[in-house]
């Protein structure tokens, strides 16, 4: 019996991946995404249908509010993968929605991240909404203004 562990393990990864990859699904609910984009954060925004109104151009990261059809969003790009590591670690404090690629990240709401998706491709990473210990800062959405305590580079 204890040869056939190893292959239980392999097959029960794999079915949660087919399983969650919406192996199945309707097409109209999981539109398929493309690969995770990159270059800079005009050739990002221009993928993204969007025109940054850019309102931090440092050496470490850049970054841009913008509105599409699909909502408002801040797109912001880093000089390092660690940089881009460092500011997620810090604005999950604040929770959110976050579309993340190498060496950018999207924040925004959680159906206008899902949307830049399906144009730039990335991971969707989701931190708690902040204020859920009972305190109360609304849930209102923040919008390309961003949320003042969204961390900004050491």
């Amino acid at each position: 019996m204890r040869t056939e562990r190893p292959r239980v393990a392999l097959v029960v990864p794999a079915l949660a991946l087919a399983l969650l990859s919406g192996c199945g699904a309707n097409d109209d609910e999981a539109p398929e995404v493309p690969k995770t984009a990159t270059g800079s954060l005009e050739q990002l925004a221009e993928k993204a249908e969007c025109e940054p109104n850019v309102q931090t151009d440092a050496e470490e990261l850049r970054q841009a509010n913008c509105k599409t059809g699909y909502g408002r969003y801040i797109l912001t790009t880093f000089a390092t993968d660690r940089g881009l590591r460092e500011w997620i670690n810090e604005a999950n404090d604040y929770g959110g929605s976050y579309l993340v690629g190498r060496k950018w990240v999207a924040s925004g709401d959680a159906k206008v991240v899902e949307s830049l998706r399906g144009k730039l491709g990335g991971t969707v990473e989701t931190a708690p909404e902040h204020g859920s210990g009972g305190e109360d800062h609304g849930t209102e959405d923040h919008g390309a203004e961003g949320h003042s305590g969204h961390p900004e580079p050491s």
